[in-house]
């Protein structure tokens, strides 16, 4: 029996690497929401990803990539998932384990382009907007970008995707996003509406002590 493990080999001409992410935001009123995108010029409905820049690191790509297409400055977001990678500095044995507050790729896509010409690599990536109340940035797409984003309701995003591979990445993110705020994770910050109203009186206190006394 032959165990030796395949090996398939690219060179830079032979592939692509993109990234990717599912968005998220959570507020009072509506709940875990996830930002899918319509594509004007096939009437499909997608979640954001493009192609890496050189010298642009991965994450970040899946980050510009998906604020320039829904037009929502956002973030990664750190969360509570399964990982091979090894912790910094730590010689591990390659094993999964349960991560906190982890901002690694969550999913690969590999995917044949123009007729087996070479390959496509697409990272996935969990992110949230950077504040729940921010309106949609205008002119951050590409000229030949038409993207319409739309926010949707966890329970109801699978059946908005049209591809089967979106709808697999798209699943897997929000069961990583639901358990790690069922463990009891603040993955989307205080989102009260007094909570700015707080912060500009601590501040007050913090220039004028006197006014505690």
């Amino acid at each position: 029996m032959d165990t030796t493990a395949q090996i398939v080999q690219y060179f830079s001409s032979d592939f692509l690497v993109a990234a990717g992410s599912v968005l998220f935001r959570q507020s009072p009123e509506l709940g875990l929401q996830v930002c899918i995108l319509y594509n004007n010029s096939n009437g499909r409905w997608i979640l954001p990803k493009g192609r890496k820049d050189c010298g642009e690191s991965i994450e970040a790509a899946a980050v510009r990539e998906t604020a320039e297409e829904t037009g929502y400055a956002c973030e990664l977001l750190p969360c509570r998932m399964p990982t091979r990678a090894p912790e910094p500095d730590i010689n591990m044995v390659d094993n999964v384990r349960i991560r906190e507050n982890t901002t690694e790729p969550f999913a690969v896509t590999i995917k044949d382009v123009r007729e087996g010409t070479g390959i496509k690599v697409i990272w996935w990536y969990l992110t949230r907007v950077k504040s729940y109340t921010a309106e949609r940035q205008e002119g951050t797409q590409t000229d030949s970008e038409r993207f319409d984003s739309r926010w949707v309701g966890v329970e109801e995003t699978a059946e908005c995707l049209t591809s089967p591979e979106h709808r697999e990445v798209l699943a897997k993110a929000v069961a990583w996003v639901k358990a790690s705020l069922a463990h009891g994770d603040n993955l989307f910050g205080v989102h009260s509406p007094t909570f700015p109203v707080v912060c500009a009186f601590l501040a007050t206190v913090i220039r004028n002590p006197i006014i505690l006394k």
